[in-house]
């Protein structure tokens, strides 16, 4: 039997030069300590994968190929930072979601047959795991005989989400997690998932990989960015617009609050509508008891009549608020969980500098009014992709924008650098493990905020 390392390489598409730059940092090493695969994320990550598992389900490059690109998905997409504490349910809908991604990103049966090989259509809750038969790539046209099992109703709302997962309309993760918990967490006993779930104490995509292995976070995001996009994918580019919304409770933070308005006042500018303190001398009208030239009060002495307050105009110096209001674009990915307790609480005293929507950005932006800072208002996916702030930045047409972020972001590439490269760009790199790589090439003014109050 070839060697297992080099039949990963042979499975990946020739050209692929993300490849080998990922194999560099990443050991690909037989071992029966999982069950099926998994992710090491250490200072030197290696690749697990079980030698008899691939023998009797992966024996083609293709299904190989799937094997590994569900492993990759696993560390892209952060899963113990997004639920540090993962139950079986948990695993087993990131798993469904991840198979329905990768079934639509490559349909061919020579691919999917990983899937429908491992997984029974009769069988619920691991039909789920896989894309129906006949499927043609593009439409669930017959559903699996496991889901006759459920009651009328559950089965409705099952069905639902399971053919939006492998239709061309794709699914809200929205619907994915109000229903397919609910369906399975009685019904995942002795069931095999593909990947390292904490079997064998192995665990896929082990730790915070931005802050452990940030090279191989990039690398595996360069196959990604690299790999053709299905034809109607899911919104996002896997569980992209996975998010949870929680609260935190906002600190004081004077040091971190100095310092933001600092550089928010940098990138306003002088024009425009925002707080940045000028000079400026204006002219008012006052009432006073001297005379002056007014026609109003000359008519009015030549008249007989005697004003008591005259109307005189004098100049006052005083400072007034310019500049634009600048837009706040805030990582609330999972690396940035332990500080934002006092960036919350610093950027809240910031509100007059800030544009009235603050944008949250993981591998997706939702808007909060600036005052729900102050409230800990928190949405995210745990994810980060800048590209997703690029694209926010263009529809909105932002010409003025603050990135505060740790930095581990991913490198803009095409449209999204000349983005942040046109606007005026201020970035707050946040944290000790702070990274500047990524944002230091488009930042026009950047400072650092360490990890504390």
């Amino acid at each position: 039997m070839t060697n297992l390392a080099d039949r990963v390489l042979d499975c990946f598409p020739a050209g692929n030069l993300a490849i080998g730059a990922l194999l560099r940092l990443l050991d690909i090493v037989e071992s029966r300590e999982v069950p099926t695969a998994a992710v090491e994320v250490t200072a030197e990550p290696r690749l697990l994968v079980n030698p008899d598992f691939a023998a009797a389900h992966a024996a083609t490059p293709e299904r190989l190929l799937m094997l590994v690109l569900h492993e990759l998905h696993h560390v892209l997409l952060g899963h113990t930072t997004l639920f540090p504490c993962k139950t079986p349910t948990d695993n087993f809908v990131f798993d469904a979601v991840i198979n329905a991604l990768l079934s639509r990103l490559l349909p061919q049966p020579e691919f999917t047959s990983l899937l429908t090989g491992f997984y029974d259509a009769r069988s619920f809750p691991e039909c789920l795991l896989r894309p129906p038969s006949g499927w043609d790539g593009h439409r669930v046209r017959t559903y699996p005989k496991g889901l006759d099992s459920l009651p009328e109703k559950q089965r409705a709302e099952v069905r639902h989400v399971y053919g939006a997962l492998y239709s061309d309309g794709g699914a809200t993760y929205e619907d994915v997690l109000s229903i397919l918990p609910k369906a399975v967490e009685k019904e995942l006993g002795g069931l095999k998932l593909l990947g390292g779930h904490g079997e064998g104490g192995k665990e896929a995509s082990t730790g915070d990989i931005a802050a452990t292995s940030p090279a191989l976070l990039e690398g595996v995001r360069t196959i990604v960015s690299e790999w053709e996009k299905p034809p109607s994918p899911f919104h996002g580019r896997s569980l992209a617009d996975l998010f949870s919304t929680a609260r935190i409770r906002p600190r004081p933070a004077i040091s971190k609050r100095a310092a933001l308005v600092g550089l928010l006042r940098r990138v306003a500018g002088a024009s425009g509508r925002g707080m940045n303190p000028q000079v400026a001398t204006r002219q008012i009208t006052v009432l006073g008891a001297i005379p002056g030239h007014d026609r109003r009060i000359l008519v009015q002495t030549a008249l007989g009549a005697r004003p008591l307050l005259h109307p005189a105009q004098i100049e006052i110096r005083r400072v007034v608020p310019t500049g634009e209001q600048v837009h706040l674009y805030l990582d609330v990915s999972g690396s940035m969980s332990e500080i934002l307790p006092p960036l919350y609480g610093a950027l809240a005293d910031c509100q007059p500098l800030l544009h009235p929507r603050v944008h949250l950005f993981s591998t997706g932006v939702w808007d909060i009014a600036a005052a729900d800072l102050a409230r800990g208002i928190v949405k995210s996916n745990q994810g980060t992709d800048i590209a997703c702030v690029a694209d926010h930045m263009v529809a909105n047409k932002v010409r003025r924008a603050c990135i505060v972020t740790d930095g581990y972001v991913g490198s803009p590439r095409g449209k999204a650098l000349e983005t942040l490269r046109q606007a005026q760009l201020g970035v707050a790199f946040a944290g000790n493990d702070h990274f500047t790589r990524d944002l230091g090439c488009v930042a026009d003014h950047s400072i650092y905020l360490p990890r504390g109050d």
